[in-house]
């Protein structure tokens, strides 16, 4: 759907009235766009491939576009072990500033945000007091990656952690006001919290690499996708539930970004790989990426 909506603003772009895609309409849509990455750009090309053909099968005057070749990488995220986990959840516990006090209560929250559900930091930032239910246990987050808005569901240790969070400082918010705020009230800043996260890894002995090799912080992300799908495959669930359902609680725009997590799961879990290989391949064949 969202890459067929991308066509849509392209056609409209190019006033595209006839029932027609000429030659010279494809060179333009294959183009890479500024700041795309090369998985994106493989991914909307790709698909919008397969509607043309559709398209042409029909009788429409339509120039189907050429394979873009997707360009593999070597990278692979950070996956925190069990005991790397304990040691950085003791460092952001016992943190404490002179710069900005609320941090002593609002980093417990803000990295189990990351870590158990599973967002971004981005979107975890963007939280306003009137997006948290407290008393359902529920996050609408609103400012999300490609307008993806969704609902987070928190544990029970969860829920009970941003209760007492709100305890202590919802009273101090407007309705529309972020949750997580800087020392002036404003919204809390990415960089302070790349800043601290480093602070973190130092003070748990978690050695950091730099450069895409991090630990960095979307890694919780990737921590918290490997792990879900182990909890989902280790209970019986079936991969093509699963894979869906991790799809949309992580926001993806397709189910290829969730299925590079998956292949990232089955060389960590060598059982998961045994149990679900042959299916990984019946869905996807040949690997696939797609950005996050």
């Amino acid at each position: 759907m969202y890459h067929l909506k991308n066509f849509d603003r392209f056609c409209l772009k190019h006033a595209l009235t006839e029932h027609s895609f000429t030659r010279a309409h494809a060179d333009e849509w294959i183009k890479r766009q500024n700041n795309e990455a090369s998985t994106t750009h493989y991914a909307r090309i790709n698909a919008i491939k397969q509607f043309l053909i559709y398209l042409s099968k029909k009788g429409f005057d339509v120039f189907v576009t050429r394979d873009i070749a997707f360009k593999q990488t070597s990278f692979k995220p950070h996956i925190y072990t069990e005991d790397e986990i304990l040691r950085y959840f003791e460092a952001v516990d016992t943190f404490d500033s002179s710069m900005n006090k609320k941090n002593r209560i609002q980093y417990p929250l803000l990295f189990r945000l990351l870590y158990c559900c599973g967002t971004r930091i981005n979107e975890t930032l963007g939280i306003r007091k009137q997006d948290v239910d407290l008393d359902a246990g529920i996050i609408k987050l609103f400012e999300t990656k490609n307008s993806c808005e969704r609902y987070i569901v928190l544990g029970d240790d969860l829920s009970a952690l941003i209760r007492q969070f709100a305890s202590r400082c919802f009273y101090l918010l407007n309705e529309e006001d972020y949750i997580f705020t800087s020392a002036n009230g404003g919204r809390l800043s990415g960089k302070s919290i790349y800043e601290h996260h480093r602070l973190f890894l130092k003070k748990a002995g978690i050695p950091y690499i730099g450069g895409s090799l991090g630990p960095r912080i979307q890694d919780w992300r990737h921590t918290f996708s490997v792990n879900s799908f182990k909890q989902m495959a280790d209970a019986g669930t079936d991969l093509y539930v699963a894979l869906p359902i991790l799809s949309t609680y992580l926001g993806h725009k397709t189910i290829y970004a969730t299925e590079r997590y998956l292949r990232l799961t089955m060389s960590i879990f060598p059982d998961i790989e045994k149990k679900f290989k042959k299916k990984m391949e019946a869905v996807f064949g040949e690997a696939h990426h797609e950005n996050d």
